[in-house]
């Protein structure tokens, strides 16, 4: 198979999207509720999706440029957060009202969507490892695959 520039698109809307997947079941069959941090990262894994997704359909040169720099940017962000997570909020007593605390409630998706968006741990409490690796880091990694993938489409 060709990695086209459709497939790329498709497959990072879909690890996306199984993403959001994988932690939406850790948090309500495994237990792991997220912090602010967390579900921040959600909402910005859920906008790469819907940016390659856009990208499917919006073929021109500005499309490309466009979708390609707002994944890029997205992904860089979710970098951002995952290790603003881990090295400066874990190690504080309290995120709340933390910039992340205040920029999911004023979005109003925590009310919106309590189930997706509702912080339900401090950073400090929500230290989870998953086959060793801090769960933020898995988060850090899937940002840096999304980017990487949103690079190789706009080669194509």
């Amino acid at each position: 198979m060709t990695l086209t520039r459709p497939v790329l698109l498709a497959g990072i809307a879909a690890a996306a999207l199984g993403a959001i997947g994988a932690v939406l079941v850790s948090q309500h069959v495994f237990d792991m509720q997220p912090c602010p941090f967390c579900v921040l990262l959600r909402l910005i894994v859920l906008l790469i999706a819907g940016l390659a997704l856009i990208g499917l359909a919006w073929t021109s040169t500005l499309g490309r440029r466009a979708t390609t720099a707002g994944i890029l940017l997205l992904a860089a962000a979710g970098v951002f957060t995952t290790l603003w997570q881990h090295f400066i909020a874990a190690a504080s007593n309290s995120c709340k009202l933390s910039w992340a605390d205040r920029l999911m409630t004023a979005l109003q998706l925590d009310a919106l969507l309590p189930e997706i968006f509702q912080p339900r741990a401090s950073c400090a409490d929500a230290v989870y490892k998953i086959l060793g690796v801090y769960y933020e880091f898995w988060g850090l990694a899937l940002c840096v695959l999304l980017a990487a993938a949103a690079l190789g489409a706009a080669r194509r």
